[in-house]
Order: C-alpha cells, then structure tokens, then sequence
C-alpha cells in the first residue's frame, strides 16, 4: 500500500507532525531569547536613554534612565518562562547555558576583531592606535572595550537572574500545583529581575565601564541606586504588562503543541505525552 501523504514532509529525525511542531515553537522562544541576549550585550551602556527628570525642592535635580541594553532584557524572562511552562527546567536551564556559551563567543569575537591587524593609525613607537580630538579610540574598539565590561558584568548577573527565575517559576509551579500562573510568571520575574539590576549595575560600575559615564561630582551610590531603582521600575512595568501575552499564549499554546501545562515535562522519572498526528 502507498504511504499516507502528509501535509509536509517529515524530516528523519522529526518523530510526528506533532513533535516537529513543538521543536518549531521552541526554536522560536529559544532564537528569540538568545538574539535578544546578543543584543542586549553588544549595546550594553553605549546609550543611556532618558525617562524622565526633575528637580526637588532642596535643588536636586534627578534623571530617571536606563542603558539601551536593558531594552531587550525582560523578553528573556517571557522565554523561559514559556519554555519552562511548556519543555520543562531542564530545556529552560539548557537555553542559559547555551546563552552563557554565546556570551563568551561574542567576547572571543571582539577580542579577536581587536587583535588582528587593521588600517587605523597608530603610533610607530608605542604601537598604540592612535586617538581622535576627543580622547577617543575608532568606534569599533570604543564599543569593543564598553562590551566586554559590560558581557563580563552581565555573564554573573546572567546566570545569577536566570537561573533564579528557573527555579522559582517551578518552585511556584509545584507550590500551587500548576495553578495561579500570574503568580509564577509575576513571582519568578520580578525577583530575578530584582537581582539582575543590583548585580549588573554594580559589577558593570567597577570592571565594566560605568565608572566613567558617573558625575564625579555627585554622590556615587546615590547616582547607582537611582540607576538601579530605575532599571529594575522598567523591567517591572514590562513584567506586570507580560502577564497577559504569556496567558494568552499558554492558553493557546496548550492545544497548539498538546501539552498539559499543569504537569512537569522533565527528561527524568515522567511520562512522556504520547505523540500523535492531527
């Protein structure tokens, strides 16, 4: 008898249609998460972007801003929580270390760029590349030495924030028997990301950089908390608002991909969903 025609080929490896498409949509949360990570790295502190200013009554004036870098930041947080929802901790902590990988492979690209020979002019006693007007280094290496401080800073705030939204989103998970999502989306984010803001601002201020963009001329911790309260006021905006694309999309993620999201999709000591095609 003639094989039954399907709507697309199925690829060796690919087990169903089912299983292909769960792989396609954690190929995407996973692209979406790493690029994002990527992104945020290589942007760092080159900008800071301005939120509000005002000034007090005794003459203060305060600047509530945020690097770029932190712009793409919170969407990790929805990744691994969707793939935490769906694919289980494991698949969830396999994705940080993959992006921990691509951090120390954006690191070895600048570093090699930099070392290799180049057309900018240098000093023929010292070797050094010679600097603008300015004090300032060609833009490669201006951006080359803001992101290693800046990967260097990110890579222990990182792991440290990720890997406590993993464990708290499936803390929360068990606590409430797969129930109360806004409490595991909400609970995991907004703590990790409490962590994440005091971690980078204050490993980037010593080894990353942002020593120098700091007023000199104004107190240092307060110029740091305020860097932190207002980073961490616009990731917890970004999460409360996330709260509702990451119920609509488990919702409709459950009958996409069938898979039961009360349950824990572990490698290890469960039963795996039976596959089949529709």
């Amino acid at each position: 008898m003639p094989a039954q025609k399907t709507p697309y080929s199925l690829h060796p490896i690919e087990a169903s249609q089912l299983h292909a498409r769960r792989e396609r949509v954690f190929l995407i949360f996973a692209g979406l998460f790493l690029g994002s990570l990527t992104m945020l790295n290589i942007l760092g502190i080159t900008r800071f972007i301005k939120l509000a200013s005002f000034t007090t009554d005794s003459g203060l004036e305060l600047t509530f801003a945020v690097a770029v870098g932190v712009l793409p930041y919170p969407i990790t947080f929805l990744c691994t929580d969707f793939i935490s929802e769906f694919y289980g901790r494991k698949r969830a902590n396999w994705v940080v270390f993959v992006g921990l990988g691509l951090n120390i492979w954006v690191v070895f690209i600048l570093w090699l760029g930099g070392v290799l020979p180049g057309f900018e002019l240098t000093n023929p006693e010292t070797g050094e590349i010679v600097r603008d007007a300015a004090d300032r280094m060609p833009l490669f290496f201006e951006v080359r030495s803001l992101t290693f401080g800046a990967v260097a800073a990110s890579m222990v705030a990182y792991l440290m924030a990720q890997f406590c939204d993993v464990y708290l989103f499936h803390f929360l998970k068990r606590l409430t028997n797969g129930k109360m999502l806004w409490l595991r989306n909400n609970g995991s984010t907004l703590i990790s990301q409490l962590v994440d803001s005091i971690a980078v601002i204050f490993i980037t201020y010593w080894v990353g950089g942002l020593a120098g963009i700091i007023d000199t001329d104004r107190n240092t911790v307060n110029q740091l908390l305020l860097l932190i309260i207002t980073g961490y006021a616009f990731k917890l905006v970004i999460a409360l608002f996330d709260t509702i694309p990451f119920y609509v999309g488990v919702h409709y993620l459950s009958t996409y991909l069938q898979i039961d999201p009360t349950r824990e999709h572990e490698a290890d000591g469960e039963a795996s969903q039976e596959d089949h095609t529709t």
